[in-house]
């Protein structure tokens, strides 16, 4: 009997093919299939908001997940009647890190940070606040900083910090403590009541890590940077999950491993049932 796969996936440089590397010509046609396959159901997990999420569904012909964690695990959203609806319980879950602070607020305390910059303000929202920092920035000493003011006023917060490499240029994103992809995953995960044996991630980039080297049966995909692949390689064997990783090497259906085609390899390791949920 086929097992229900809850099939948990990162956006950028994962599943769309926005990167230097090359696209298996049939891969996102496979992944639609299996995706829309009954037994799975589908979460994108990215640092997107809603409508850039949307954009990217319509533009890159994706299929339509049944649950989205966006922000960087600072909003789910659950596709209904063909319309989403935010999780409130989510948000109140996490509200609580930030001491009554919203993301205006602790703007305000870190405004004299020199090496950030904000970005865009739509991609801000009540509980997530990004920045920009230089690529070649002291990462260290830049966290440590930031944590030193959030400290002083009993915010508890997450801060994840990664690469654009396309824009040569550093990202901080700012959450309540509980509201990282991992956290948004287990709360999914505990909602639905789907262990983690029959869960999987795929991601691609520094903000997965935290994912990749957790319990939950992670894949990075081909075209992620070596670092990245290393980086969970060791961090997954430190808390002794390197059984719950698996880094796409290509070659399976003839495909090279990038995008979405690293996603299904990745399953097909993981669940290799699902094989026949490609036909």
């Amino acid at each position: 009997m086929s097992r229900h796969l809850l099939l948990c996936t990162d956006l950028d440089r994962t599943v769309i093919p926005n990167g230097a590397e090359p696209e298996s010509s049939a891969a996102r046609e496979k992944f639609k299939a299996l995706a829309q396959h009954s037994q799975v159901t589908l979460v994108y997990v990215t640092g997107r908001h809603l409508a850039l999420i949307e954009e990217a569904i319509t533009l890159y012909n994706l299929p339509t997940p049944d649950f989205i964690i966006g922000d960087v695990g600072s909003s789910i959203y659950q596709r209904a009647d063909h319309r989403w609806s935010i999780w409130q319980n989510w948000h109140d879950k996490i509200s609580a890190d930030w001491s009554g602070h919203g993301s205006d607020n602790i703007k305000e305390l870190l405004r004299n940070t020199g090496e950030l910059r904000l970005q865009e303000q739509s991609k801000q929202n009540r509980y997530k606040l990004s920045y920009y920092f230089p690529i070649g920035t002291d990462l260290n000493k830049l966290v440590t900083k930031v944590k030193t003011v959030l400290d002083a006023h009993n915010i508890q917060a997450s801060l994840i910090t990664s690469i654009d490499e396309p824009a040569a240029i550093g990202l901080l994103d700012i959450l309540p403590a509980k509201a990282d992809k991992l956290r948004a995953i287990e709360f999914v995960m505990s909602q639905l009541g789907i262990p983690h044996e029959q869960t999987i991630f795929a991601g691609d980039s520094g903000n997965d890590l935290p994912v990749l080297v957790s319990p939950i049966n992670a894949v990075v995909v081909a075209n992620a940077p070596v670092d990245i692949c290393r980086q969970a390689q060791q961090q997954a064997s430190l808390m002794g999950n390197e059984e719950n990783l698996y880094c796409a090497k290509g070659g399976y259906l003839d495909m090279n491993g990038n995008y979405s085609a690293g996603v299904i390899e990745g399953v097909v390791h993981y669940m290799p049932e699902a094989e026949e949920w490609l036909r």
